[in-house]
């Protein structure tokens, strides 16, 4: 998928005849089931002992990490929120010298409810954000996760990301690695 190309929503049929589609939020949809599908998704790394944001947030905090400073996409199924990224404008993330250039976008609150994990779900909401980001002019995306998330580490270089910088964020109890991709067309 490239920018050009890039329509919501998207669809997806799955190997079991289920319909998925993936779109920006509304107004309709709920934080709190939000909360729920993010603190479900990651609860395998709070059994880890890491203590992501999204392992923990509430709603409000959802909220404003969702409509702040990007925009939100999500994956339904029927009525059902089972997916959702969000991508934030280049240079809008605070904290870290390479987010806050000019021309890289960030993606975090990433996550897919555990029962539609490995069906391709994810990856098409990360095809989908770095489209998003380059329509809004990015020409890197970028994101962070535990050092000691290696299954992430993994899934992402396997997508093109690498290894820019260490970033130590007083909300984590881990020191977090900054990955990023070039978007090029």
């Amino acid at each position: 998928m490239n920018a050009e190309g890039f329509r919501l929503p998207i669809t997806h049929t799955t190997a079991d005849g289920e319909e998925i589609t993936i779109r920006l939020i509304l107004p309709s949809d709920s934080f709190a089931e939000m909360t729920t599908l993010l603190h479900r998704s990651y609860k395998p790394l709070a059994d880890m002992g890491l203590r992501f944001v999204a392992t923990h947030q509430n709603e409000t905090v959802t909220e404003e990490r969702a409509m702040t400073h990007g925009l939100c996409l999500v994956a339904v199924s029927g009525e059902q929120l089972i997916g959702t990224i969000t991508v934030n404008y280049p240079g809008w993330t605070r904290g870290s010298a390479f987010y806050e250039r000019p021309e890289v976008a960030h993606f975090g609150q990433f996550a897919v409810l555990p029962e539609y994990q490995k069906y391709g779900l994810g990856t098409l909401l990360l095809t989908a954000s770095e489209a998003l980001a380059r329509i809004m002019g990015a020409s890197e995306i970028a994101l962070d996760t535990s050092e000691h998330a290696h299954h992430l580490l993994r899934y992402y270089e396997n997508r093109g990301y690498r290894f820019v910088e260490y970033v130590q964020w007083n909300e984590v109890n881990y020191r977090s690695k900054t990955l990023s991709k070039r978007l090029v067309e």
